[in-house]
């Protein structure tokens, strides 16, 4: 199994639209993907469960029958940061736990695995039990996944997608490609000209840019088909071969 991290420059940068895309994109080339949202705040509960949407759409897209529970075992209420979401609930948010539920991703032996992280590439989860400070990004490193980094096209992405990139080089990860999604309704001044700097900026490929789907006529489906047919997912493909080979 080829297992990719899906990370982004900062909150509300479509990593969900993104992840789906992906994981269309995949299942298009025949391949049977599982996905992975690990933490989860901004929930509603339905009996004993905590249904988050965004956890909702990726099991959607994916072709594995995995239950919610698995697709997102961490889910907190409040549309918070996780880590006081769970103070506020008096929690902890585990390390531990977060690899126990990848391994339910591993056993569905899929070929390609999505893990959409939350926030930005440095989410913090807290204080382990020696005080020191837990990121989502450690579980990533922990599982050596390889990574992904979704650029908000907005003001000041340039800053944020390089210091992005620089912390998962830093952390020992392989970043192995960008994607430009465009967030807003609000088109970014100048695009092209910041797409253009960041292709030069980044020692990494661009696999997609991605506009801002404004058609309230389409469908979150018809939106995601698209968008999968917009990216090179040859790139991701050759990696899972080269590590089979």
């Amino acid at each position: 199994m080829k297992n990719y991290f899906i990370t982004a420059t900062d909150t509300d940068a479509g990593k969900t639209f993104v992840a789906c895309a992906i994981t269309q994109a995949l299942i298009n080339q025949g391949k049977k993907v599982a996905v992975y949202k690990p933490i989860s705040a901004g929930c509603r509960r339905e009996g004993e469960v905590l249904i988050n949407e965004d956890a909702l759409l990726l099991s959607q897209f994916a072709n594995c029958q995995q239950a919610i529970s698995e697709v997102n075992p961490i889910a907190f209420i409040d549309a918070i940061a996780p880590h006081i979401a769970a103070e506020k609930e008096n929690l902890t948010i585990s390390l531990v736990d977060i690899a126990q539920g990848y391994e339910q991703i591993k056993a569905t032996n899929a070929d390609i695995s999505i893990t959409e992280g939350a926030g930005g590439w440095r989410l913090p989860l807290g204080a382990n039990d020696m005080n020191n400070n837990v990121f989502l990004s450690d579980f990533a490193k922990a599982s050596q996944q390889t990574v992904i980094l979704v650029v908000n096209m907005k003001l000041g992405c340039l800053n944020h997608a390089l210091l992005s990139y620089e912390a998962i080089k830093a952390d020992g990860l392989d970043c192995i490609a960008w994607i430009a999604n465009n967030a807003s309704s609000e088109p970014m001044t100048n695009l092209a000209e910041n797409i253009t700097s960041l292709e030069k900026l980044l020692p990494i490929p661009k696999i997609a840019q991605l506009d801002y789907f404004n058609d309230d006529n389409m469908s979150f489906s018809d939106k995601i088909n698209l968008a999968a047919k917009q990216i090179n997912v040859a790139l991701l493909l050759d990696k899972e071969r080269s590590k089979l080979t």
